[in-house]
Formats: structure tokens, C-alpha cells, sequence
């Protein structure tokens, strides 16, 4: 069993492993206890958690907490004269010509940032012990007053934890109620002033994510579930909740994260080598990438966006995020230009047409006025939309102040949500130097079949591929990731004098801890996999680039294809490559993966080309980019078979999502019941 928890609706899928089925339950979110809306969504999907052997949980309570800069009080404690480090950062500026520019705004204050007289070299040899009367006085006068967590960075802590390690212990022993966490628990690798943000955000969310957690864990206990609970990674891979519940910091993309690993199993199954992740929910939209049938990670990502935001280094699935979703709120800012989100209705009061008391247009009832969607058919019709409040609040808040008819200003609001999402494409594609116009689209969350024929047209992608069950697709996302541990570990070494025995050292140092992280877990496991990677750069350049190496080049000490590997990939990211260059290893990076047994895509019932009769529920009016309502089939997508051909325009309508085929557009079902959808050029 797994759920996911987003802004708008909680997604829960049900693997029966006996029959190989899969019920799924939708339901809204319940902001103020989100464990009564996974029960819910549980209630729905047919079952319980007492017949759950294994359940998986993805949430944004973490990123959430960050967003909305609710967190809890913290302080940090850090190398004597390093006390700026997280207010200094990098010291660039990304809008040079903004005049009203503002840099990040760290989560811990400086009046709560104090420094610590220790310190260590480079190679992690002591010069200063830890004033350890000094951590007793700073820790306890801060718990006076009313802190709820310690984050603690030293400055060579990557390379010797020693004193780390010692100051927490001193901390959890006086203080047992707090939350204490060390930067060399998250990160080994260099670069201070990430891994003081890094170990800042984690105390800053910990408090709450340790309360959430804690929660669910007791409802599940009287719910009598007495299986196993994982929480997934912003990795796509499972660890258990004690290690959850101290690196909290490792699950801000645990949703998003699933839905790319899913997407991964898609094309692994289907064949496909490129393809973009595309997931629009009720509040914000994900793009993940899979190349060459695997998925492009990150070690270091900004939260919040690259202009103002605040980096977290640690191995994550490389997601981009925009906060554009069915839920976002448009409305006429000052000067008359229209605007939509990233303020959202979400799920409470939710959009007008919700009729939960929401009283701005948004995303959602743009497309019911556009009769993209059924009013009756919402969720399998178990929630009717109001056609008219959509219309009048279309109207009120939007099309009367731009002297527009309703469909005009529906439009309109489309268009710019489309640009939007695009954007978030581009960054996860051209910024890699990566074509977008070379990948799939694969579209899924409630809102991104809706929409995915319009961010191909914009990126000029010609497939589109909509998989079974999109509405639910990052919870089945999580049935079939696996459990993961990553590690890295700073090693600055001249590639061409790199001693390979020593760099086996180092990567087996890191995959026996991660093998023996796997076996602790309890759960059966099928398989071990072990891959590696090196971020590595030119000599004199600041920034490297990770580089996957197969374990070939390591038995083989294959110097050169390990040059010819990180000249490829340096080619790719920027354009250009220097082959002639010396280059060098920066740090070593393994991945341990504990492969389960998951479910499988199954093959569906064959059919003609033409849909059977059944299939088809009649017609309605339906507006296409300014053509003017054109009369439009629609169609049950649980009873199409594989083979079944649709020319656009059409509108295939499924329990929790609504599929668009444009005038022009092709569609095919493919064998395991994926809408394949040819996008017309010009």
C-alpha cells in the first residue's frame, strides 16, 4: 500500500500481490490532520491497514514546511569564525541589473547562530578540541529560550566527524526533548556554506516531520497494521522511519521523486530511452528526466529557485517545480496584466467550481468552462462541479475587468499556465544541454493529461504518453522503487595519478555501509545493485559535473574511458569539451539499491482500430486555443482496448483524470493500456 500526500488530493494504490491487482482511492486533502485524508483515500481504495504488509508514504510536509517558513525555532552551532557562512553564501547575484534584488533569507537567524571554538585541517586533523563547557552554557541558555532544535556544522566535519559527533552527544544527553542534527549525517562532501544550509533546513523541518511521522506511525498501530513503514526518498528510494525521522531533510521531494521512478518503470517496459516526467497536480507541476533509461540526478538543489533560494546538498532525483496546478489562483494584478498562481486554492476552500467556499478562478474552472471537463463526471461523478459559480466567478474576477467574454479569459489563463509549466521542462532539458523536442512526454497527476498536448505543441515534442491511472500514478510510482542509500565522498585526486586501489577503498568503505542499511531494514529483499559515479571537473575549473561510470572501468582501470566518459558528459552539460585537458575527480558517489518484488505493467484485452461501442459516452461542445467550441466524442478510458485508434478532437475521461486529444492529434492505446498520442506538427 502506498500514498501520496499532496497539496490538493491524497493518491493511495493497492497492490494485491495473491491476484496482482491494484485498487486506488482519491480523496481530498485534509490540511489540518493529514492522516485522516490517507485514511480516507484507504477507506475508498477498498481496503485497510491491517491487511497492508508493507506501506510506503510520500508527503510535502517537509518542503511545505520550508515554503511556508513555518518551522521550528533552531539554532545553529558552527566553527568559530564561520558564523556568516550561511548569510554570505556564494556571494553571486543572478539578476544583476534587479535593483530591488534580495538574497536568501537563511531559516536560522543570525542572533541564533553561535559559534563554537574547535577546529580541525583539511585532512581532519585536530588543531582546536571542542569547548565542550562552552556547547553546555550556548544550549542551555538557548532551551530557556524555547528553542526546539540544534543544527550543528564544523567546518572539516566531511572529513572527520569526531567533533560532531561529540557535540551531539553532549546536546542529546542534556537535552533529550530536542532535535539534534550534524551536517556529517546528511552530507560528506565540501562546500560549507551548502552544508550549512543543508544541515540547517533539516532542523529547521525536523521538529514537525518527527511530530507528522510519529503520528502516523500511532494511527497505524491502531489500525492494527503490523507490516513494514517506509517513507520514500527525494532519491526515489525507500529507508525506513527511524532514518526519516532524523534525516528529515531527505524527503522534501519524496512525491515528485516517486512519480519519475514510476515514469522510469514505464519506459523500462515499454522500451523508451528519453522521456520527461511531466506531473501536474491540484497546487504545483514536476518535471523529472529520464536519458538514455536512466534517471538524471542531483546532488545539490535549490529550494525556493535559483534566484533567492536556499541550496540542500544531497543526492536527489533532479526535479524541477513550478507553482502552477488545477488549484492555482488567477486574478488581474494592478495595471491590468492577468496573472495565475503560484497561490493556490488548494484543498481547502479549493477552486469555485469545487463548491467548498472557494471564491477565485483558477486553473480548474477554466477548463470546466472550456468543457474540457465534465461537470458530472468528476472522480467517476462522486463530486459534481458548478458549472455556473465557475462561470460567474470567471467573469467577476477576470473577463469583466479585461473587457473579455468568459472563453476568452479561460483561454487566456490557459496559455499563461502553459507557458509556466513549460519552463520547468526547459530547466530539467536545456539546461542540460538536453533537446526537449528528442523526449516523450509522459504526463500524469490529476491536471497533466489536461494539459499535456498543450506543453508538447509549446516544446514542440511530437509524443505524449498518458499511463494507466495517472491521477494515482506517483503512488504507484512508489510500489515499484526499491530501497536506496547513497553516499559520497570528497576525494580531490588529479585523474591521471589517481591511485585505483585506493579509490576501491573508498568505494567500498560507502557500499558496506549502504549493503549493511539495506539488510537492517527487516523487509525481503530480491537483489543488491551497486552503481557509481564521480563529480569530477578541469583542472582550474570551480564546478563539476557528476559522471556515471560503469564498475568496468574500475576491474579494468580504464583511465582513458573514464576521461572519455567525463568528456561526454562535460560536452552534453555545456556544450563543449577539452579533451586534450587534464581533469579530476572531486568526489566519489555509490549508490546501494535493495531491489523488491513490485508489480508489473500488465498487458490489456486486444482490440480493432476503431474503440468499441461501449467505449463511447456521447458528445459535448468543447473550446480549442481560440477555434470556437467544436463538438467533441468522448470516451471511457477502463473500456478501450490495446490497438484502439482516436483522431482529435476528443476528450478520454477516466476516474481521476481527463485526457485531451486536439484537432489534428492522434491517439493510439498501446498493450499495456498507455495512451499514445501523436501531436501534429505546424
Amino acid at each position: 500500500m502506498s500514498a501520496d500526500v499532496g497539496g490538493t488530493f491524497t493518491d493511495i494504490a493497492v497492490f494485491d500481490e495473491t491476484t496482482g491487482g491494484l485498487r486506488l482511492g482519491k480523496t481530498l486533502t485534509t490540511p489540518r490532520r493529514l492522516v485522516d485524508g490517507i485514511a480516507n483515500g484507504v477507506d475508498k481504495a477498498g481496503s485497510s491497514f491491517a491487511a497492508a504488509q508493507l506501506f510506503l508514504h510520500g508527503t510535502t510536509v517537509a518542503i511545505n514546511t520550508i515554503l511556508e517558513r513555518s518551522g521550528a525555532r533552531a539554532i545553529l552551532l558552527t566553527t568559530q569564525g564561520f558564523r556568516d557562512i550561511y548569510e554570505i553564501g556564494r556571494v553571486n547575484r543572478p539578476e544583476s541589473y534587479n535593483l530591488f534584488f534580495q538574497k536568501h533569507i537563511p531559516l536560522i537567524e543570525r542572533a541564533r547562530r553561535y559559534e563554537i571554538r574547535e577546529r580541525m585541517d583539511a585532512d581532519g586533523r585536530v588543531l582546536i578540541p571542542v569547548d565542550e563547557e562552552q556547547v553546555h552554557a550556548i544550549v542551555a541558555a538557548a532551551v530557556k529560550d524555547g528553542i526546539e532544535a540544534v543544527a550543528i556544522l564544523f567546518l572539516h566535519s566531511y572529513r572527520n566527524p569526531a567533533h560532531e559527533q561529540r557535540v551531539k552527544q553532549i546536546v542529546e544527553a542534556e537535552h533529550p526533548g530536542l532535535f539534534v542534527t550534524a551536517s556529517h549525517e546528511l552530507s560528506q562532501e565540501y562546500r560549507e556554506f551548502e552544508r550549512t544550509s543543508t544541515v540547517a533546513a533539516n532542523a529547521y523541518v525536523g521538529p514537525r516531520v518527527r511530530r507528522y511521522l510519529g503520528e502516523m506511525q500511532g494511527h497505524l498501530r491502531a489500525a492494527d497494521f503490523s507490516g513494514d513503514f517506509f517513507i520514500v526518498q527525494s532519491s526515489g528510494g525507500l529507508f525506513d522511519i527511524a532514518d526519516a525521522q532524523r534525516a528529515c531533510i531527505r524527503m522534501l521531494e519524496s512525491g515528485p521523486a516517486a512519480g519519475v521512478i514510476g515514469t522510469k518503470a514505464l519506459c523500462d517496459t515499454t522500451g523508451l530511452r528519453n522521456a520527461i516526467a511531466f506531473d501536474m497536480g491540484g497546487t504545483t507541476t514536476k518535471a523529472g528526466v529520464i536519458h538514455d533509461g536512466q534517471v538524471l540526478m542531483t546532488g545539490n538543489a535549490m529550494i525556493g529557485g535559483y534566484v533567492s533560494g536556499l541550496p540542500v546538498q544531497m543526492p536527489m532525483v533532479d526535479i524541477q517545480e513550478v507553482g502552477t496546478g488545477g488549484g492555482s489562483i488567477a486574478r488581474v494584478e494592478a495595471g491590468g496584466a492577468l496573472r495565475v498562481g503560484p497561490q493556490s486554492a488548494g484543498a481547502e476552500p479549493g477552486p469555485v467550481c469545487y463548491g467548498l467556499g472557494g471564491l477565485e478562478p483558477t486553473i480548474t474552472d477554466a477548463n470546466l468552462v472550456l468543457g474540457r471537463l465534465g461537470a458530472d463526471r468528476f472522480l467517476g461523478g462522486e463530486m459534481p462541479l458548478d458549472l455556473v459559480a465557475a462561470e460567474a466567478a470567471l467573469c467577476d474576477k477576470i473577463a469583466s475587468p479585461l473587457g473579455l467574454d468568459p472563453v476568452a479569459a479561460a483561454e487566456g489563463i490557459l496559455r499563461i499556465a502553459t507557458t509556466k509549466m513549460s519552463h520547468v521542462v526547459r530547466w530539467v532539458t536545456t539546461e542540460r544541454g538536453l533537446d526537449a523536442a528528442d523526449f516523450a512526454l509522459v504526463a500524469y497527476g490529476g491536471a497533466g493529461p489536461l494539459h499535456a498536448a498543450m506543453i508538447a505543441r509549446e516544446l514542440r515534442i511530437g509524443r505524449v504518453v498518458i499511463p494507466v491511472a495517472p491521477g494515482h500514478f506517483s503512488a504507484f510510482g512508489m510500489l515499484v522503487s526499491d530501497l536506496r542509500r547513497d553516499f559520497v565522498s570528497t576525494w580531490f585526486t588529479p585523474l591521471a595519478t589517481a591511485p585505483f586501489a585506493r579509490m576501491e577503498e573508498i568505494f567500498a568503505a560507502m557500499e558496506d555501509e549502504g549493503r549493511e542499511a539495506v539488510r537492517r531494514s527487516g523487509i525481503a529483499i530480491a537483489d543488491v545493485t551497486v552503481s557509481r559515479s564521480a563529480d569530477m571537473r578541469y583542472v582550474g575549473q570551480e564546478h563539476a559535473v557528476t559522471v556515471e561510470l560503469p564498475l568496468e572501468v574500475f576491474r579494468d582501470e580504464d583511465r582513458a574511458g573514464i576521461k572519455r566518459r567525463f568528456d561526454a558528459t562535460h560536452d552534453i552539460r555545456y556544450g563543449h569539451a577539452a579533451e586534450r585537458e587534464p581533469a579530476e575527480i572531486v568526489s566519489l558517489r555509490s549508490a546501494i539499491t535493495g531491489v523488491l518484488s513490485k508489480p508489473r505493467f500488465e498487458r490489456i484485452a486486444a482490440g480493432g482500430d476503431t474503440p468499441p461501442p461501449n467505449a463511447e459516452r456521447g458528445s459535448r461542445p468543447v473550446s480549442f486555443d481560440g477555434r470556437g467550441f467544436v463538438p467533441t466524442r468522448t470516451l471511457d478510458r477502463a473500456r478501450l482496448l490495446a490497438g484502439n485508434h482516436i483522431s482529435g478532437p476528443a476528450i478520454v475521461e477516466e476516474h481521476a483524470s481527463t485526457t485531451v486529444v486536439f484537432p489534428s492529434d492522434e491517439l493510439t492505446v498501446d498493450e499495456y493500456g498507455n495512451l499514445v498520442i501523436e501531436i501534429a506538427r505546424g
